[in-house]
């Protein structure tokens, strides 16, 4: 009889199983290796999780919700679209630094490694950021801080598209020597590195300082 795990083991097993599919892809990802490197035995694993495909999954939800946490406390409390800007730019470099994987596992996803989950997948991981930013651009707009002449949709896209590639520069090897060429010793300083993007976003957005 298994001995029911604790939400903190389950944790490890999730983030074990991050781990292995960066590394070797969802074809190339074994259980055995999931298991052993978490520290539990397979039936354990799947125990809780009926095959691989439901367990990564799994893995992909575990890491939309620390991504929800961010962008939910980024944005709490901030009218300001400067500061808005600011709050998550500052937020999701921290996140990509903390969780390199997780951005490394969307890459994985988006680049058509998993195409057989592709079209799922992409409407948990865009549809929240696309939401939060379109709002806070529409709000904007309404408030006179940025004009009103382009589709705040169209904008948000193009908001997300930046950090996107900005959170795939800290957390993937190619992108990070990518801005290593591109901005050479100024790519070690995070607060350069942000206070650039800042600058860039909002010229890109024409927000107009008071």
């Amino acid at each position: 009889m298994y001995k029911k795990l604790d939400e903190k083991t389950i944790e490890a097993i999730l983030e074990s199983g991050i781990d292995v599919f960066v590394e070797k892809g969802l074809r190339g990802a074994g259980m055995n290796e999931i298991a052993k490197r978490s520290g539990v035995s397979v039936g354990v694993i799947y125990k809780y999780f009926s095959d691989k495909d439901s367990f990564f999954l799994h893995c992909v939800n575990h890491s939309l919700e620390l991504l929800d946490k961010v962008l939910e406390e980024a944005a709490g409390g901030s009218s300001d679209i400067s500061e808005y800007i600011r709050k998550i730019v500052y937020a999701l470099i921290r996140n990509s630094k903390l969780h390199a994987n997780y951005n490394a596992m969307y890459h994985e996803i988006m680049s058509g490694g998993c195409k057989k989950y592709a079209e799922d997948i992409v409407e948990k991981i865009e549809k929240r950021s696309a939401d939060i930013y379109r709002n806070a651009i529409k709000s904007a707009q309404e408030n006179g801080v940025i004009g009103n002449d382009t589709d705040p949709g169209i904008l948000a896209f193009f908001f997300d598209n930046m950090l996107m590639m900005m959170q795939f520069s800290y957390s993937c090897d190619y992108y990070r020597e990518r801005m290593k060429i591109f901005c050479g010793s100024s790519s070690e300083d995070d607060e350069e590195m942000a206070e650039s993007l800042i600058q860039f976003i909002e010229g890109a957005l024409r927000v107009q300082t008071t």
